[in-house]
């Protein structure tokens, strides 16, 4: 049976210059290095510079993934940016990038699902693709999650950074069997029953400011390991797949601790986990772009793999999605 699929046809990250390293952070909040790699195992973030916007991280990455698909810019009709951090309350970053591209057709918008917004997005975009709403679609994660920081805060401040993913995608004809490249299955969630255990306590509807990053963190690694799990059996279970059949494993990162817990919980052996979050931190919606970019530049991520990739985010908002590379 013929389908169509929606194959990864390029990758591209960026990460600004500035690095920010826990002995810099003990410089300025009551923490230590040991203290830091311990709870999280982030060592480094990037952090923007004063003039660097979510658009300048997303575009470079967009760039980078347009140059490595191979393809003319122009023939891109969707842009999906996922940020929780615009360059304005409106318009859509993605509308800026759109116009920084050259491109002046198609539809360009933002998806907020904060550090799930990549994983959504890429649902999105292979459902317009599934749908011939598109074509060939740009997907990309950026943040300047700094921005949203209290520097005062140990709890939260030590676990973020700055960065953009970004791939292409393009739609392809496959034979419907798990053997085909492209995203064989995807499965998104949402509980807003738990939405104060992560949040930003700001907005244009209720302060009128931006605010800043609260966070429960033994509720969110509770929630987080239970609901990432199951979701990642619900793309199995949907493929008839075993976790053996996975050549790599891309979660969000978040934590080194949740992405151990979750690979335990699975059965996944650490050697397939893809694990930058020591050198970037979370970088909320870019984290899993930046994430598979870094493993198929080094070469981990061959044509042909089957890739897992997950997130969970503020919201509660989690999800899965499998793809053959």
């Amino acid at each position: 049976m013929s389908v169509i699929r929606t194959v990864v046809a390029g990758v591209g990250s960026y990460l600004p210059s500035r690095v920010m390293t826990n002995d810099d952070l003990a410089k300025i909040v009551d923490t230590t290095d040991e203290w830091i790699v311990e709870r999280t195992g982030i060592h480094n973030r990037h952090i923007a510079a004063d003039n660097e916007l979510t658009s300048d991280l997303a575009l470079a990455a967009a760039k980078a993934a347009i140059a490595d698909a191979g393809i003319d810019v122009q023939e891109i009709d969707t842009i999906i940016l996922a940020t929780t951090t615009p360059d304005n309350t409106f318009p859509a970053t993605a509308t800026t990038v759109q116009a920084a591209l050259g491109l002046y057709h198609g539809a360009a918008f933002d998806i907020q699902a904060v550090c799930s917004g990549f994983v959504y997005a890429l649902t999105v975009a292979d459902t317009f693709i599934k749908t011939g709403q598109s074509k060939t679609a740009l997907v990309i994660g950026a943040e300047t999650f700094s921005r949203l920081l209290d520097w005062t805060d140990r709890t939260t401040c030590v676990l973020f950074g700055d960065g953009a993913g970004a791939v292409v995608v393009k739609g392809e004809a496959g034979t419907g069997t798990n053997d085909d490249r492209g995203i064989l299955t995807a499965h998104l969630h949402s509980d807003g029953r738990y939405k104060d255990k992560l949040y930003v306590d700001g907005g244009p509807s209720s302060t009128g400011t931006t605010g800043h990053v609260r966070m429960e963190g033994r509720e969110v690694f509770r929630h987080a390991v239970v609901n990432i799990a199951e979701a990642i059996t619900e793309s199995l279970e949907a493929t008839g797949l075993s976790v053996d059949a996975i050549d790599w494993f891309v979660p969000h990162q978040a934590n080194k601790r949740i992405l151990d817990g979750t690979a335990r919980r699975i059965g996944l052996p650490p050697e397939k986990v893809v694990m930058t979050v020591g050198d970037h931190g979370n970088t909320s919606a870019a984290s899993v772009p930046l994430a598979l970019d870094s493993a198929v530049k080094d070469g981990r991520i061959k044509r042909g793999d089957l890739v897992l990739l997950e997130a969970m985010g503020g919201g509660f908002t989690w999800g899965s999605l499998l793809f053959r590379f």
